[in-house]
């Protein structure tokens, strides 16, 4: 069995796995990036079709991800298109949840079954990353059960073992963690700016460092915002947040829970600028919007968008209710609002 696995590569071992239908060997094909436009239109159609369709899909995927878990330190949930343009092709819809929830602890669980783990209890956690590219969001688990959603364009660095006296993690980006209560072993948020001390608790981290930005809101239990290198920080209660403004820290109250349905693949915005929803859309997408007129800059916006519908839909839809045009420079991934 040993010189059987150790000849098959992940993608062998994939196929043997399998009973392939046809239908499964298309998605095997979309999964590992070979398909066709028209077939790509196929798999999201029938995906789209059924809810037991979209489950096939995600369990064929997960298996595919452990399979390569041996092959590189990092996982990605997709490889990020290589022309931004696909963004705007019309028949292109991004896969709303590509999930890999489970994966970590069924690979800890294999070092026993496995001889591609090795079984050393005492060696140095491996370390991982975890991107999520543009207009997608993913969800994992850790090997110590805590639950982390991450949104679009964001990176958790993260070890396949906790050892040692706390739990530590990395993120660039924007994450909502449910972590497992443990009150011997801390769990550590760190980011580019400040670092969140916890035990047990659920809460939503925004700190992408391309914009140098940090806002942590608490939804339950208790938490802790410390300077890197200093020991005692700010706590927060259920229902407050803090946030950067300045380059100075602001406490207040959450006021709009509905910005977290993002973790179920809708960006919800309540009351802003048209500016404001413009810096969201072009961190989500990874695209430059440009407003020339000032009258939409200063329009105030509230709705909610499904992020797999895309750019185009979401600007359809402002249309019908704010007089604008917009044009789209495929090349050089811009939409510019007149």
């Amino acid at each position: 069995m040993k010189k059987l696995l150790g000849k098959l590569n992940p993608w062998s071992l994939l196929i043997c796995m399998h009973n392939l239908k046809p239908v499964n060997k298309l998605l095997l094909k979309y999964i590992k990036g070979d398909c066709s436009e028209q077939e790509k239109v196929k798999v999201v159609e029938w995906m789209d079709s059924a809810p037991e369709n979209m489950k096939e899909y995600l369990s064929l995927r997960k298996l595919y991800d452990i399979t390569i878990w041996q092959a590189d330190s990092e996982i990605s949930i997709s490889e990020k298109p290589k022309k931004r343009v696909n963004l705007f092709r019309k028949n292109r819809i991004l896969i709303e949840a590509v999930k890999v929830a489970a994966i970590f602890a069924i690979a800890i669980l294999g070092y026993q079954y496995f001889p591609f783990y090795p079984n050393d209890r005492y060696s140095e956690p491996v370390m991982q990353t975890l991107h999520v590219p543009a207009g997608q969001r993913a969800e994992l688990i850790l090997e110590d059960g805590t639950k982390i959603w991450l949104n679009a364009q964001s990176t958790l660095y993260f070890p396949t073992q906790f050892k040692g006296e706390t739990r530590e993690v990395e993120l660039d980006g924007e994450g909502y963690f449910d972590v497992s209560h443990d009150e011997s072993k801390p769990f550590f948020v760190k980011t580019n700016s400040y670092n969140v001390k916890v035990l047990g608790t659920q809460f939503n981290l925004m700190a992408y460092a391309s914009i140098e930005n940090f806002e942590l809101s608490l939804l339950n239990g208790s938490v802790e915002v410390l300077k890197p290198g200093i020991a005692k920080g700010f706590k927060l209660n259920p229902g407050e947040r803090v946030f950067l403004s300045a380059n100075k820290l602001v406490h207040g109250s959450i006021l709009h829970s509905d910005h977290f349905l993002w973790k179920e693949g809708i960006i919800s915005f309540n009351d802003v600028t048209f500016t404001e929803l413009v810096s969201k859309l072009e961190l989500y997408f990874d695209l430059e919007i440009e407003v020339k007129t000032i009258r939409m800059a200063n329009s105030r916006i509230t709705g909610k968008f499904r992020t797999k519908d895309g750019i185009e839909h979401i600007l359809k839809v402002l249309q019908l209710k704010n007089e604008f045009i917009y044009k789209i420079d495929e090349k050089r991934s811009k939409i510019t609002i007149e």
